[in-house]
């Protein structure tokens, strides 16, 4: 497993060095949407494909964001994962509501990150009409990640998120997929799915 993720890590390097770097070099900062509806976007969430970062570089498959009202600001999050050893890792935060797509997410302990208060890091940049997936990052786009109330997407599905993604300003040959039970099983840029 540790090996397919160095290979895979490896590719996504190797492919983005041959690839246009797209419009995220010189792009304008990520924009949110201008609505979402918080309560439709409360609940369960896969992450589906994600920029590659330190914070989840030993969660391996299964990632999933759980999102639940504190009060009418103020969002619990619980991210969880299953770790390259098997094991089963989570963390819980806050969310801020900073506007109508845009959050700030903290969590206890994170350097950088353990005020509930602070500037939008988290951004809806793109919600699916039917809420059935997502793209969220902060606004330099050094965070990206691909979210879906399913862990199984199809193909039509994948080609939307590639064209999202890309559209947003996002290099689609660095972002790599994520491992979901009942969904692709394997750690490949998004640019070749």
């Amino acid at each position: 497993m540790i090996r397919r993720i160095v290979v895979a890590a490896l590719v996504a390097l190797t492919t983005a060095a041959v690839a246009p770097l797209g419009a995220a070099a010189h792009a304008a900062p990520l924009q949110p949407v201008p609505r979402v509806d918080l309560p439709r976007y409360l609940g369960v969430w896969h992450q589906v494909a994600a920029n590659p970062a330190p914070f989840n570089i030993d969660c391996v498959r299964d990632t999933t964001a759980r999102y639940s009202l504190i009060d009418s600001r103020t969002i619990r999050v619980k991210n969880s994962c299953t770790t390259v050893t098997g094991a089963k890792r989570s963390i819980v935060g806050r969310a801020r509501v900073n506007g109508p797509a845009s959050l700030h997410v903290s969590f206890p302990g994170v350097p950088g990150q353990s005020t509930v208060d602070g500037p939008s890091n988290y951004l809806v940049a793109y919600i699916a009409d039917d809420y059935s997936w997502a793209l969220v990052g902060d606004p330099t786009r050094l965070s990206g990640f691909v979210l879906s109330r399913s862990g199984s997407v199809d193909r039509a599905t994948w080609r939307s998120i590639r064209s999202v993604v890309e559209r947003k300003g996002y290099n689609s040959c660095l972002m790599l997929t994520s491992p979901v039970t009942g969904g692709l099983r394997d750690i490949r840029p998004l640019c070749t799915v």
